[in-house]
C-alpha cells in the first residue's frame, strides 16, 4: 500500500492479504488473538458432531468433505479429525483454506489451499472468517451527506466522495441511520428509507454517524455457499442485526492480544462485526442462532459435575470440572456465547421437530420464535457485541475484556438476548441439524 488515500476495503485488503499482509506473517493470527477453537477442544468436538449430523442427512456418502474456511494454522480441522470416530474420519476429505503457507506438522490428510474446493458434499465451516472480509466505511459529514471514509497507511482518515450505487442500496436496507433534522425539527429524507422505494441521489444522515457497507460479506458468503453441491455451510462470528446496529460502526484492530486502532500497515488484524442477517437473506432457508444455543444443542454446556463425584472419582471430577469451565467460556453471556451462528443448508431438507431425517433427541432452543413473517423473523435479535472492547493477551478476539471492565458496557445500543434465533426465511424454527447422534449411527 502506498501513502495515497484509499477506501477501507482496498486498504484493509492489502494490509491483511497483500504480499506482506498480516495473515501471511509466519507467527499467524494466533499470536494476536484467540477464537473459540483456541479456547477449548470442546468447540472442535461440537463441530465434529455437527459434521456427523450432516453426514447422516446426506445418507453417509462414500466421500464426506469438511472445509475449514479461514483455517489459521489448521487448529479446527485437526481437532475435528481427532474427534471423529475412525470409520467416519476415514471417509472425510478435509480441506483447510488459508492465504498463508501450509504450517509444518499439519496432518497429511488435510489439503491446504488458498480457495475452497467446489462441487463438494459435506460441511463448510467458517469460524471468524467473515469479519476479516474487507469492507468500506462511511460517515455523514457536517451537512449530513454520507461519504466514503478514506485512509492512508499510517491510519489517518478523511472523508471522500458521497456514497452511491450498490453500497448505498445496501445501507438503505441493512444499516438504516437516523436522517438529519430539518430546520422545523422534522426528519429529512435520507438513509432511513424503506426497502423498495426509489433510491435517493444522495444519502443523508445525522452528522458524525458511521456505518460499514456489508455487501462484500454478503457476496463472500454467497460464493462460499455456492461451493457446496449438498450439505451445510456455517459461519460463526460476532454480529449485529438491523434493529441494533451500532451508531459509530465497529472497525477496529487487534495486535498482541489487545484492541488497537485499525491502522492498515500490515502489522495488525483489521476486523469489523458482521451483519449476519444480511448474509442470511441471500438464502431463504438460512437460520441464525447464538453460539450459546448452537453449542448447547450440540451437547456443550457449563454444568458442573455432581459433588459426590469428588470422593468417588477425584481425577474424573477434576477433568469434568475443567471441561465445565471451558464449556462455560464457550457459551458465556457477554462473551463467546453471544457470537452468531449462520447455518445455510444446500440440498438438505431441514425437517420441523428433529431438523434431520431420522434424527433423534433434538435439543430445542426454547427462545426460538415459532413463526412470523420473513421480515419479522429477520429482525429477531441474535446476540453479538457491537463495540468490541479491548483484550488482554490471549483473550478472544471480539469478546475480550479490559481489566476491570465489562465487555460491551457502554457501547451496545441495547441488550440483546443471545438465546433467541433469527431466521433468514420461512420454514421450521427448530435448530437445524443440531440433534443427538442416533444410537444406530455409524461409529
Amino acid at each position: 500500500m502506498t501513502s495515497e488515500w484509499q477506501g477501507w476495503r482496498e486498504a484493509a485488503g492489502e494490509a491483511l492479504y497483500g504480499a506482506s499482509g498480516f495473515y501471511l506473517a509466519p507467527d499467524g493470527p494466533g499470536a494476536h488473538f484467540r477464537t473459540s477453537v483456541h479456547a477449548s477442544p470442546l468447540f472442535a468436538a461440537a463441530v465434529a458432531r455437527l459434521l456427523r449430523r450432516v453426514d447422516a442427512a446426506l445418507g453417509h456418502p462414500d466421500e464426506l468433505t469438511f472445509v475449514d474456511l479461514g483455517a489459521g494454522h489448521g487448529e479446527l480441522v485437526t481437532g475435528v479429525l481427532d474427534a471423529l470416530p475412525a470409520p467416519v474420519a476415514a471417509r472425510v476429505l478435509p480441506y483447510a483454506v488459508e492465504h498463508a503457507p501450509r504450517p509444518a506438522g499439519l496432518d497429511p490428510r488435510v489439503t491446504w489451499t488458498g480457495a475452497p474446493p467446489t462441487g463438494v458434499t459435506g460441511l463448510l465451516f467458517a469460524n471468524e472468517w467473515l469479519d476479516n472480509i474487507p469492507l468500506d466505511v462511511v460517515e455523514s459529514d457536517e451537512e449530513g451527506v454520507v461519504r466514503t471514509v478514506l485512509v492512508r497507511r499510517d491510519g489517518e482518515q478523511r472523508l471522500g466522495a458521497p456514497v452511491g450505487g450498490t453500497d448505498a442500496e445496501w445501507l438503505r436496507r441493512w444499516w438504516p441511520l437516523p436522517p438529519p433534522l430539518s430546520l422545523d425539527g422534522t426528519a429529512e429524507p435520507g438513509l432511513r428509507a424503506e426497502p423498495g422505494l426509489p433510491a435517493e441521489t444522495e444519502l443523508r444522515a445525522e452528522p458524525g454517524l458511521r456505518a460499514e457497507t456489508g455487501l462484500p460479506r454478503d457476496e463472500a458468503w454467497e460464493a462460499a455457499v455456492g461451493t457446496l453441491t449438498r450439505g451445510l455451510a456455517v459461519a460463526v462470528d460476532y454480529a449485529h442485526t438491523r434493529e441494533a446496529r451500532p451508531p459509530h460502526a465497529t472497525l477496529t484492530g487487534y495486535l498482541a492480544g489487545r484492541q488497537v486502532p485499525p491502522v492498515p500497515d500490515g502489522s495488525r488484524d483489521i476486523t469489523a462485526h458482521v451483519a449476519l442477517d444480511a448474509c442470511a437473506a441471500r438464502h431463504p432457508a438460512s437460520r441464525l442462532l447464538s453460539q450459546r444455543a448452537a453449542l448447547r444443542a450440540l451437547g456443550v454446556d457449563g454444568g458442573r459435575p455432581p459433588l459426590t463425584m469428588a470422593s468417588t472419582d477425584p481425577a474424573g471430577y477434576v477433568r469434568r470440572l475443567a471441561s465445565a469451565g471451558e464449556a462455560a467460556e464457550l457459551t458465556a453471556t457477554g462473551g463467546l456465547g453471544d457470537f452468531g451462528w449462520l447455518l445455510t443448508p444446500v440440498g438438505v431438507e431441514l425437517h420441523e421437530g428433529t431438523g434431520l431425517p431420522g434424527g433423534t433427541g433434538l435439543h430445542q432452543d426454547p427462545g426460538m420464535p415459532g413463526g412470523g413473517s420473513t421480515e419479522q423473523r429477520r429482525d429477531t435479535e441474535v446476540s453479538g457485541d457491537t463495540g468490541g472492547d479491548g483484550e488482554r493477551p490471549g483473550d478472544t478476539k471480539g469478546s475480550g475484556d479490559r481489566p476491570g471492565d465489562t465487555k460491551g458496557s457502554g457501547d451496545r445500543p441495547r441488550d440483546m438476548d443471545g438465546d433467541r434465533a433469527l431466521s433468514g426465511g420461512t420454514g421450521p424454527s427448530s435448530a437445524p441439524l443440531l440433534v443427538d447422534v442416533a444410537d444406530d449411527e455409524e461409529e
